[in-house]
């Protein structure tokens, strides 16, 4: 399984935000057609969920990085 997460990862390795949500947007659309059987439907749904994670681990990144100034030059996480 291990394995398969970092078969995946290396398929996406610079990916945006952007062009990862719009994969993950034809993934949902692929499984809401319906035209699909219960085994690829299961395929596209951990594919789905794993595209999913690493939009979530890359806007937790984002997050950490973003910092406010404030008005007496203090800097702290937004």
């Amino acid at each position: 399984m291990a394995d398969k997460k970092k078969e995946f990862a290396d398929e996406m390795p610079e990916e945006s935000l952007e062009e990862l949500f719009a994969k993950l947007d034809q993934v949902a659309k692929e499984l809401e057609s319906g035209d699909t059987s219960l085994e690829e439907s299961f395929g596209l749904y951990q594919k789905g969920m794993e595209m999913l994670k690493l939009c979530n681990e890359k806007i937790d990144t984002v997050e950490k990085k973003v910092q406010v100034l404030e008005e007496n030059g203090e800097i702290h996480d937004f």
